[in-house]
């Protein structure tokens, strides 16, 4: 197998689905899938096995060696066998960004659209996010599949522009849409004695505390005895979380003597809508998992907290009513 000099890991994989360094041996499979789809593709014209050939001589070889290529290609596997093939293309590697190709064997376009859809950008977007640092990934569409648009919202991607009338395809003026993700560094660090004043700051904040259970304005005394008595504590997991190197929430869980962690979690309003809630939130329970005296994990959230009620029920917690106003979440997490 051909190896990416430009990624340090090749193979991309979930359950029987895996991308790799696009195989030479998947050419004709793949000439004959954008021959089939050339209806939405920017093809001029139908490809040759010649054409084809040359083109992985000449263009997709070179890739292989190269620092910072234009494009990165990958074949789409399910148990091995190529079931379409995609990639990063048009790399742009002073802004980091890249438009995402990907298409899929012409039978399962009417089958299995979406699902390989969604795995594929799920594994792709690993590779552009987490091994080449990207910051933005973004899909270019003639207006010709609607279906697509649900399978790329549903992965998290925002429909950021429709470009009237900018392609002329087959005598016709096609709209182009615009779909893009940006990437989210979020990063869990523990919280230490300097967090003090941030932390401080954001729990007497008005959108803070209205959401909060417990609503009574904190003096900084109290605070600095109370923030030092968690961050010494064996029973407390406390965590500081950064968004591209900026301190801009917290994650708590303090644990009880029947090995019950109880999640405690805020964003800086200023970074509201930013949809970083989520990961702040997955990120904290997946820590959590890993500590060798937690059973289960709970979280409170009042009713009227929209916004936290979906974010629990986004990750799997089950729910309860535990009095009125105020809904209970648990997840187990052994």
């Amino acid at each position: 197998m051909s190896t990416y000099k430009a990624l340090n890991k090749q193979v991309y994989q979930s359950d029987e689905f895996s991308i790799v360094p696009i195989r030479m041996e998947d050419r004709y499979d793949i000439m004959q899938w954008r021959n089939d789809q050339i209806y939405h593709l920017r093809q001029a014209e139908p490809l040759t096995e010649a054409k084809q050939d040359a083109y992985f001589e000449n263009v997709v070889k070179k890739l292989f060696d190269q620092n910072q290529p234009h494009q990165i290609l990958v074949s789409f596997l399910k148990a091995e066998k190529c079931i379409g093939y995609g990639g990063l293309v048009h790399i742009n590697w002073i802004d980091k960004n890249a438009e995402i190709s990907f298409i899929m064997k012409t039978e399962l376009e009417a089958l299995d659209f979406q699902k390989n859809w969604h795995l594929f950008l799920g594994l792709i977007e690993q590779a552009a996010f987490g091994d080449l640092k990207l910051h933005k990934i973004f899909t270019y569409a003639f207006d010709l599949r609607p279906y697509l648009y649900a399978a790329l919202e549903r992965s998290g991607f925002k429909r950021e522009a429709i470009l009237p009338e900018h392609c002329l395809f087959q005598g016709k003026y096609l709209n182009v849409v615009i779909h893009s993700k940006i990437n989210r560094i979020i990063v869990l660090r523990e919280a230490s004695i300097e967090d003090a004043q941030i932390t401080f700051k954001w729990a007497n904040d008005a959108k803070v505390r209205r959401y909060a259970l417990t609503q009574h304005e904190i003096s900084e005394s109290e605070h600095l005895k109370w923030f030092e008595s968690k961050i010494n504590s064996s029973d407390c997991i406390y965590y500081i979380v950064s968004y591209n190197q900026v301190s801009v929430g917290s994650f708590r869980i303090d644990i009880n003597s029947d090995s019950i962690g109880v999640i405690s979690y805020l964003l800086d309003p200023m970074y509201h809508g930013k949809n970083l809630g989520k990961s702040l939130l997955r990120d904290g329970v997946e820590k959590a998992r890993a500590h060798k005296t937690l059973d289960k994990i709970v979280g409170y959230v009042k009713e009227e907290n929209q916004p936290s009620l979906n974010l629990f029920r986004k990750l799997g917690f089950t729910e309860k009513l535990e009095r009125k106003g105020l809904l209970k979440f648990e997840l187990n997490v052994k």
